[in-house]
C-alpha cells in the first residue's frame, strides 16, 4: 500500500487539491444558487424557461457552462464519497445544475421535504429573500 501511495503521489496531491477546491466552491456556490431561485419556481407544472430574455447564442453558452459546471460537481461529488469532502453535497449541487429528463419533478420532490425546505428558507431569510413556495403540486406524483 505504501509503495502504491509513493508511486501515485502526484495524482493524490491533485485529488486532494481538487477536493479542497470543490469544498470551497460548494461552500460559496450552493448558497448563491439557492438564494437566486425565484420564490415561485417550484409551483409551476413545468420548469420555467431559463434565460428567456437573452439572445440565442447567450442562452446556449450559459446552458453549456451550467451543464459543464454541474457535471464537474457530479464527478467531484463522486470522488469525495471516497476522498475527504462533502461528497453528497457535491452530488446534489451537480444534480441541480445539469439538465436531465424528469429532473424538475425530482427537484420539486426534494425541495418539498420539510427539513430541506426549512433549511433553504432559513438561508434565504438570512440573505433577505422571500421563502421558496413548495405547495401541494410538488409531490412526486405530479406531472
Amino acid at each position: 500500500m505504501l509503495r502504491w501511495i509513493s508511486e501515485h503521489q502526484v495524482a493524490l496531491y491533485w485529488a486532494g487539491a481538487a477536493s479542497v477546491a470543490l469544498v470551497v466552491a460548494i461552500y460559496f456556490l450552493a448558497p448563491a444558487i439557492l438564494v437566486r431561485i425565484p420564490p415561485d419556481y417550484f409551483t409551476h407544472r413545468r420548469r420555467p424557461a431559463l434565460w428567456a430574455d437573452r439572445g440565442r447564442f447567450q442562452r446556449v453558452a450559459l446552458l453549456v457552462a451550467k451543464n459543464s459546471l454541474g457535471y464537474a460537481f457530479l464527478l467531484g461529488g463522486l470522488a469525495m464519497l471516497v476522498l475527504p469532502g462533502p461528497g453528497f453535497l457535491g452530488l446534489l449541487l451537480g444534480f441541480f445544475l445539469v439538465d436531465l429528463p424528469g429532473k424538475y419533478r425530482a427537484e420539486k420532490w426534494i425541495v418539498s421535504r420539510p427539513r430541506i425546505l426549512k433549511a433553504i428558507n432559513s438561508l434565504r431569510r438570512r440573505r433577505g429573500r422571500e421563502p421558496l413556495q413548495a405547495g401541494a403540486a410538488t409531490g412526486a406524483g405530479s406531472r
